[in-house]
């Protein structure tokens, strides 16, 4: 599995988070990413239901002429309670967010629950998926909760991707890779 987080987006307060769209930088680096041998052998790819996850994934898509199926569990923990906050703030809530997984932070999504939402959404999409490589796109907060469980580490923030837009690849009983840069615009 290849695990994909959406590069840089429109970051526009007046629109909810869940409709935000990749910048063109972003989809630049998408772009980039299709281009990539390793990307050639996808079977399937899928995406959370969030516009910004969704465009990236139908770069992808139509560079290898497949489908982009969408499951709801892939999305980004649950922020709704707070909308946009601006980045410095949204870095305290999120390091907040990390540090106490059983608290809902602002009215967050608590970490151990949306840990535990993307995990049984890995599992439905390996099962649904046909034989071979797959890949989901989703989100930088998700993918840190689930490098920590298929590592079986405590959530903390030092599992989160070091920038917008990062990869890693994870094998059925094994840890998953180190978050990988998708490639610049």
């Amino acid at each position: 599995m290849h695990f994909i987080t959406h590069p840089e987006v429109v970051i526009d307060p007046g629109v909810p988070v869940p409709r935000w769209v990749l910048s063109p930088r972003g989809i630049a680096r998408m772009r980039a990413l299709a281009a990539l041998p390793e990307m050639a052998s996808l079977a399937s790819i899928w995406a959370s239901t969030e516009a910004k996850a969704i465009e990236g994934a139908g770069i992808l898509a139509a560079r290898l002429g497949l489908p982009v199926h969408v499951h709801p569990g892939l999305g980004e923990n649950d922020r709704s309670a707070t909308g946009y906050l601006p980045e410095a703030e949204f870095q305290q809530v999120a390091d907040a967010f990390f540090a106490q997984p059983e608290t809902s932070i602002r009215g967050w999504e608590r970490a151990i629950d949306a840990q535990s939402r993307i995990a049984a959404a890995i599992t439905d999409v390996l099962s649904a998926a046909p034989p071979g490589p797959v890949a989901v796109i989703a989100h930088g907060g998700v993918g840190a909760l689930l490098r920590a469980h298929l590592s079986r580490a405590p959530i903390a923030r030092s599992w989160d991707q070091p920038q917008p837009g990062c990869r890693f690849t994870a094998q059925p009983g094994e840890p998953p890779s180190a978050w990988i840069p998708l490639p610049p615009a």
